[in-house]
């Protein structure tokens, strides 16, 4: 019998996955959350303690799946020193072509001019470098694929300008395929096929997480390399809303090796924010997702600057009353939108300590601080 992508993995040792990386220097211990469909019992306790977690997080790889990377500046290399990253993907405007090239070119800047603080990120071993030298690894990449046009050639002068992931579409619809706030729910194009497979031949990542659901269903389908989830959330704990993925979209993600990113936005986690929806509602949507797809396949993204909504300027005029007419009903947005533990730069020293709580070992914790986003990366990029 066939053995699948994600058994794989988990036949293979630590060290051959992930080759050069600073481990924790914990011993590996049992964990509830190791095997497929499993949760701890009530009684499970966990043998980590809060200074435990705290320096595995310090000897972690820590990578976020998405940065808003638009108005860069001296606040946000405060706050990505504070948060102790390793690297991120940087979400870049798209557009036009001439747009998204520009805008990947003033990134380009940002990193040159900062060679002792940023790396660009075109391969895993990128993120490795970082972390040994104490930097953080910035991948640059899109939320649309406007910028293509009807040109599949439009992808490689994006691949040769940096880009190394690029989500299929946003919520609307593109000549690519359906978004998930869509009226209809078409899947992918002969073209958005087409683009598919020369995203798999240059090693550019496959993002689906605004798209609609047979677009998701579309794009684990053709490409031929795992495809990310990159920012999203399970719909069987946030009921019908559009940008929440199945528990047959996560398990089918992860069976060919994608990575599903749970996003900190905090409506997206849940309704009511700050009675029903905290930061035990996002440690909810983790260990969902593990449980559906494998501990492998779990990754952490912020989908908002590094140094959270608040801290950046997002105020109820300028963020929320926009995107009542940006967004259609069924987004479901809130004021505040964030959940406050994860709307600062210890976001993921929070959840940490969340996943020590519920029983999470060390090295499962490291894998969705950060390895798992690199395990994938190693098997997705070309170069």
């Amino acid at each position: 019998m066939p053995i699948k992508r994600r058994d794989f993995v988990k036949m293979l040792p630590l060290g051959a996955i992930l080759p050069g990386q600073i481990l924790s220097s914990f011993p590996a211990t049992a964990s509830p959350y190791s095997s497929d469909n499993q949760y701890p019992s009530g009684d499970f306790k966990s043998t980590l303690t809060e200074q435990d977690i705290d320096q595995i997080y310090k000897q972690a790889i820590v990578i976020d799946g998405l940065i808003i990377g638009r108005g860069w500046n001296q606040d946000s290399f405060k706050a990505l020193d504070d948060a102790g990253y390793t690297g991120f993907n940087a979400s870049v405007d798209s557009g036009s072509l001439s747009k998204a090239t520009k805008n990947l070119e003033e990134w380009q800047k940002i990193i040159s001019e900062n060679p002792g603080r940023l790396v660009l990120a075109t391969s895993a071993e990128d993120f490795v470098k970082a972390k040994k030298e104490g930097k953080v690894a910035v991948m640059l990449g899109f939320q649309n694929s406007t910028m293509l046009a009807n040109s599949t050639d439009n992808l490689d002068t994006l691949y040769k300008a940096g880009t190394r992931w690029m989500q299929l579409t946003y919520n609307e619809r593109n000549l690519l395929g359906d978004g998930c706030t869509e009226r209809t729910n078409a899947g992918l194009s002969d073209f958005g096929i087409e683009v598919v497979e020369r995203m798999n031949e240059l090693g550019i990542i496959v993002d689906l997480s605004h798209c609609g659901a047979q677009t998701t269903n579309d794009g684990i389908k053709f490409s031929k390399a795992g495809a990310t989830i990159n920012h999203s959330m399970c719909e069987a704990l946030h009921k019908n809303h559009p940008r929440a993925k199945t528990d047959e979209q996560i398990r089918a993600m992860a069976n060919k090796g994608g990575v599903m990113g749970i996003i900190c936005l905090g409506y997206m986690i849940g309704p009511n924010l700050g009675t029903e929806t905290t930061l035990e509602t996002y440690i909810d949507h983790i260990v969902h997702a593990v449980k559906v797809g494998g501990i492998d396949h779990v990754g952490l993204a912020s989908d908002f600057a590094i140094q959270g909504l608040e801290a950046s300027g997002a105020t109820r005029d300028n963020w929320y009353v926009p995107r009542l007419t940006r967004f259609k009903e069924s987004y479901k947005v809130q004021w505040p939108p964030w959940i406050p533990e994860l709307d600062t730069t210890d976001r993921y020293r929070h959840v940490a300590r969340g996943l020590g709580k519920r029983g999470f070992s060390s090295g499962d914790i490291e894998k969705i601080l950060g390895q798992n986003w690199l395990r994938y990366y190693r098997d997705t990029l070309k170069s």
